[in-house]
C-alpha cells in the first residue's frame, strides 16, 4: 500500500507562484512514476505534469513553460512549481504514484488563482 500526502495549496494572485508537495510512503517502488492531476467541478481529472523514475518529466501543452515538476533523490517526494499562475489553473490538484500497474492517489488539495 502506498499513501500519498499533499501540501502547498492555497490561495494566490494572478501571476503569482505557488509550490505543491506530494510525499510518498509505504512500499515504494524504484521503478515508480509520480505526477499531478487537477481537475476542475464537472469536468474530468486532466494530467498537469509527469515524473518517470528515469528521471524524464513532461508537462501539458497548457501549463509548460509556467509549470516545473521534480522530485526528490529518493524517488519518494514530487513536487509542482507553478510560476506566472493564471485563474484558469484553479482547480483541486491530485498527486499520484504508479507501480505494478497501479495508481495510487493523494487526496487533493486546492489551489485557487484570483484574478
Amino acid at each position: 500500500q502506498v499513501q500519498l500526502v499533499e501540501s502547498g495549496g492555497g490561495l494566490v494572485q494572478a501571476g503569482g507562484s505557488m509550490r505543491l508537495s506530494c510525499a510518498a510512503s509505504g512500499t515504494i517502488s524504484s521503478t515508480n512514476a509520480m505526477g499531478w492531476y487537477r481537475q476542475t467541478p464537472g469536468k474530468e481529472r486532466k494530467l498537469v505534469a509527469a515524473s518517470s523514475n528515469t528521471g524524464s518529466s513532461n508537462v501539458s501543452d497548457d501549463v509548460k513553460g509556467r509549470f516545473t515538476i521534480s522530485r526528490d533523490n529518493a524517488g519518494t517526494t514530487v513536487y509542482l512549481q507553478m510560476d506566472h499562475l493564471k485563474p484558469e489553473d484553479t482547480a483541486v490538484y491530485y498527486c499520484y504514484e504508479f507501480q505494478e500497474l497501479r495508481n495510487y492517489w493523494g487526496q487533493g488539495i486546492q489551489v485557487t488563482v484570483s484574478s
